[in-house]
């Protein structure tokens, strides 16, 4: 059997199809990942670990000149080699004109042995002209380093101690008046014939090399302009890329300071000069050509690793790469690479271990999965293009496609991908020119939901980014369809937790020609107690197995969605059933219902709306519509679940039990929020605000502690928390009442309370509780309840409602959920 990938990213689909020995086909629009998928998957498919001793060598000459190039630009203390060191952006103090330091956190490492940096701003009580900046360990940290003088964009002078606003920060940044101070260094030292990492205040030394390192740039530049050396390319309007426009980045290699710009510029000298070499000792063209591609993927870590947005953490005690979120979002202070021993020597041992490693698990070495195809047997096909158009692949001539493609509008893939293709096309381009005919990432065809393509339509700029969208999975899809056998196999990934991707992807699959077969989720992506608690986030990743749906006699009787309403109620209440035992919850047990609905849908396909269109005429279902029947019979499964038995509350209860439930969180989206409300009980965003449940911003909603629910009115209120009232027109409300006495004033003066109202005695009440305290998110961080309420709600009913049951105590789940892994 044949495997073909059209999206295939980084290539861990193809990847696991050649160990198995199956003929596969990798494609993808992005460059930067064809790239990858090249060296990766098709260089230790046809080489295997072969080219190791080369990579070794060739490497060895690569990163040693760099070395003996650079190491007079990072020079090391006695009986120190430094390895990093730490950048804070800076501005002038709009009133002394003296500089800022922009750090928002002076913590150097956490844990048992903490270290910081203290800000100096005068000596023996007079001022200083510029900071300075001393290292201090355990108990000499006598402040709360954690209190930097900036966050959320907004800073304060330590000069005046008045703030520093935003709007002047970017405009300094703009105007290229943002500079950058080096405030400490993190060194390796062996004390008694042991390694040891130690950190300490910059030395002049230190602001010596920098300097130098600046002269020498300025003096390489004009060469390297003109030969192209490093990356002038305009980063251009989108997406992402707004955020370091914002701050005056307006090239890519402005992403970089002087002394990195120096080290990764040599890297693409001595690389192209290295060509030439390599290709005359190498009489093999393929194999040195293999040879120069992988050393040349060593940039993409080096760039990644060594840029103004790859910041330190204290906690892990390394270096973070700029990607830690799929953004360009401003890092304050960032921390460089000592860029002469210490870079090169890691990324040559990453790509030896790497690449062994990666060709070691295909077939034909000792670590393969037990099969017994030699690997000079093993078919592996890159292309790079459209996914909406496969040219080269026969009709019917695969398998299996199987894709994890783009999720709507999660990650601006081409956008990001720009900051390495920039500088690879310097060097990969040298070998694989046709990755790298554009000036930038081809972003027209990219099927992604990105706005600011349509930015001049408005406020019709998401709609056209969402037809866009849908018009370009359907293409791959249609492209998929006619490269698959009769009886062939599509198999589709896909992880968001908005309604409006999925109806994306569901119309897509629908007008390609599919039928939705099965689909399963699995739990793919990491838990994080503190992350979910504060943002609903998938855990699971959809799976959705697809065949070619059979043509349709048109003159036969039209389906409409009424006609398979009782179906999606069925195929829902099975998922959730198998969701629940499978030990799914929130976003993902909702989500676990989609693709049966989906399936439903598709199995009878074409099916119309119960609404006209413009003309009179029945016009074609979209799949959001099936997806609201299946939510609504969610949210009732769900409530009857969480109470424990069927129980009646109110419209406005209900969507907060089932709200907390399914998102498992505070914050979740608007749009999913509203087709809750609707699905819920019929309700309107606009009812549920003069509710006072909830903010509105950005796209999401934000739940109100029950003390932000106050109300000063007497009992002509209608709604939200307010003390005085003897009767509430929502159970949800009384609830949060007796929280908000419970936090305030105690449990004795809750109940009594309660008692006064005769809430003790209300089964409503008691079921809401109930309920409550099995949808809301029950986790801690250091001790610390992450959503107040669900502490609050313990104390309330272990205190007086007995009868209520609470589920275990989180920590304790913790330390059970640890055990069992340690199994």
């Amino acid at each position: 059997p044949s495997v073909s990938d059209p999206t295939a990213g980084g290539g861990s689909i193809p990847y696991e199809a050649l160990r198995y020995g199956l003929p596969t086909h990798a494609n993808d629009l992005n460059p930067v990942a064809a790239s990858v998928l090249r060296a990766g998957v098709e260089l230790p498919a046809r080489f295997g670990t072969d080219l190791v001793d080369d990579l070794q060598h060739w490497g060895g000459v690569l990163t040693g000149r760099l070395e003996e190039r650079l190491s007079q630009f990072f020079p090391s203390g006695v009986g120190e080699k430094t390895a990093t060191f730490i950048f804070a952006r800076t501005v002038a103090c709009p009133r002394t004109g003296k500089t800022v330091p922009l750090v928002g956190d002076w913590t150097l490492r956490r844990g048992d042995k903490p270290v910081a940096v203290r800000l100096v701003t005068s000596r023996d009580g007079v001022e200083l002209d510029e900071p300075e900046f001393e290292v201090v360990e355990g108990a000499a940290i006598d402040f709360d380093p954690t209190k930097g003088l900036i966050s959320r964009g907004k800073a304060v002078s330590p000069w005046d101690h008045l703030a520093i606003d935003g709007d002047y920060i970017k405009a300094e940044a703009q105007a290229g008046r943002m500079g950058e101070v080096l405030y400490a260094v993190a060194v390796r030292t062996t004390i008694n014939g042991k390694k040891a990492r130690g950190f300490r205040a910059p030395t002049e030394t230190d602001l010596a090399a920098l300097t130098a390192a600046e002269e020498t740039l300025a003096g390489l530049l004009p060469q390297w302009e003109a030969d192209g050396t490093l990356p002038s390319e305009r980063v251009p309007v989108g997406n992402k890329t707004k955020e370091p426009l914002n701050y005056g980045m307006t090239r890519w290699r402005d992403m970089f300071s002087p002394r990195q710009l120096l080290v990764h510029g040599c890297f693409v000298e001595e690389y192209q000069r290295l060509i030439d070499e390599v290709q005359d000792a190498v009489v093999d063209r393929d194999r040195a050509e293999a040879v120069l591609a992988l050393l040349a993927v060593m940039q993409g870590k080096a760039v990644s690793w060594n840029a103004r947005k790859s910041r330190w953490d204290p906690g892990r005690n390394k270096i973070c790469n700029v990607f830690q979120m799929h953004n360009f979002q401003i890092k304050w202070t960032y921390a460089e690479f000592e860029g002469a021993a210490e870079l090169q020597t890691w990324l040559l041992k990453q790509l030896i271990e790497c690449y062994s490693g990666i060709a070691e698990l295909l077939p034909g070495s000792s670590r393969q999965l037990g099969i017994s195809a030699p690997q000079e047997e093993l078919e592996c096909w890159v292309t790079q293009g459209t996914a909406g158009d496969l040219r080269g692949v026969a009709d019917g001539s695969q398998t299996l496609v199987c894709l994890d493609p783009p999720y709507f509008d999660n990650v601006m893939y081409a956008e990001l991908a720009d900051f390495f293709y920039v500088w690879e096309k310097r060097t990969l381009g040298a070998l694989w020119p046709e990755f790298f005919v554009d000036e930038v990432t081809n972003k027209k065809d990219e099927a992604v939901a990105n706005r600011s393509r349509f930015a001049e339509a408005g406020r019709r700029a998401k709609e056209l980014a969402d037809n866009d969208y849908e018009s370009k999975m359907a293409a791959i899809f249609a492209e998929s369809r006619r490269v698959l056998t009769d009886d062939g196999v599509m198999t589709v990934m896909f992880t968001h937790k908005r309604a409006d991707a999925w109806d994306g992807l569901g119309a897509a699959l629908l007008r390609a020609g599919f039928t939705i077969e099965a689909s399963w989720p699995v739990r793919t992506e990491p838990e994080k107690s503190l992350h979910i608690a504060k943002k609903n986030s998938a855990a699971s990743t959809i799976f959705l197995v697809c065949r070619k749906r059979a043509p349709v006699d048109s003159a036969g009787t039209k389906v409409y969605l009424d006609d398979i309403d009782a179906d999606i109620r069925h195929a829902a209440r099975e998922a959730l059933s198998r969701g629940t035992a499978s030990g799914l919850t929130g976003v993902d047990l909702l989500l676990s219902t989609y693709g049966p609905a989906l399936s439903v849908l598709s199995q009878q396909w074409p099916v119309y709306s119960s609404e006209a269109d413009d003309s009179g005429q029945a016009k074609l279902l979209r799949p959001e519509e099936a997806l609201d029947i299946a939510r609504a019979e969610v949210t009732h499964l769900q409530k009857t679940r969480l109470v424990g038995k069927d129980a009646e509350f109110d419209p406005v209860t209900d969507f907060t039990l089932i709200a907390w439930e399914t998102f498992q969180a505070r914050e979740f989206p608007f749009d999913d929020a509203r087709r809750l409300a609707l699905a819920v009980g019929g309700l309107d965003m606009s009812d549920l605000k003069r509710e006072r449940l909830f903010t509105a911003k950005s796209g999401t909603v934000v739940f109100l502690k029950p003390g932000e629910r106050v109300r000063r009115g007497g009992d002509d209120d209608p709604v939200g928390v307010n003390r005085d009232r003897t009767a509430f027109p929502s159970v949800i409300d009384a609830v949060h009442t007796a929280l908000y006495i419970t936090d305030l004033d105690g449990t004795p003066a809750a109940k009594r309370w309660l008692d006064e109202r005769n809430l003790t005695s209300d089964q409503r009440f008691v079921d809401c509780l109930q309920g409550l305290v099995n949808a809301m998110p029950r986790s801690k961080n250091k001790g610390q309840w992450n959503i107040a309420e669900a502490g609050l709600l313990d104390r309330l009913i272990a205190t007086h409602f007995p009868q209520v049951e609470t589920p275990p105590n989180p920590e304790k789940l913790i330390e059970t959920e640890a055990l069992t892994l340690d199994v």
